[in-house]
């Protein structure tokens, strides 16, 4: 799959659920090294909400294939207390969307939302397991740095100057 459309959608669009049901059930099996139980997506998604993920504050992109699939989101908001900083939520690509540059195209359209958002700074946390995601980070201008009042279980944080 190498032809991919990313725009912005609504957090409770077409897929979006299922698409996030996925990316749970895959950090589970990395991070934990097994399936995350339902109570626990449940208490995920109670504790760190993606309704936040749009306007006025944040925003919510989603790569769909050329016929409309759901192949891969990103999401960006604004952090409370934070001056001038994005913090990266909800990065997903699919399986059928992976391999193609994909999650670099997410990444990019991310951080051109968080400058729409008039962000001048973009951070996000990660786990050692997403070995993917923190090789895209960095070669993507994106250093380790100190942790910050994150949600998750994450032992990885990067920040990045938007230019």
């Amino acid at each position: 799959m190498s032809t991919w459309t990313i725009e912005a959608e609504p957090v409770s669009g077409a897929g979006v659920e299922d698409a996030v049901r996925q990316y749970l059930t895959e950090m589970g099996l990395r991070v934990l090294g097994r399936a995350a139980t339902e109570a626990e997506m449940r208490a995920v998604l109670a504790k760190d909400p993606h309704d936040d993920l749009g306007p006025p504050g944040g925003a919510f992109l989603v790569a769909r294939g050329e016929d409309g699939e759901f192949l891969g989101c990103a999401g960006v908001r604004l952090m409370a207390g934070v001056a001038d900083t994005a913090e990266l939520k909800r990065m997903f690509v699919r399986p059928a969307g992976r391999g193609a540059g994909l999650g670099r195209g997410l990444l990019l359209a991310a951080e051109e939302a968080a400058r729409a958002l008039g962000a001048t700074r973009v951070v996000c946390e990660t786990n050692t397991q997403l070995t993917e995601a923190r090789g895209l980070y960095a070669k993507h201008g994106y250093e380790e740095t100190e942790p910050y009042d994150g949600h998750g279980k994450a032992d990885h944080w990067f920040a990045k100057a938007l230019g």
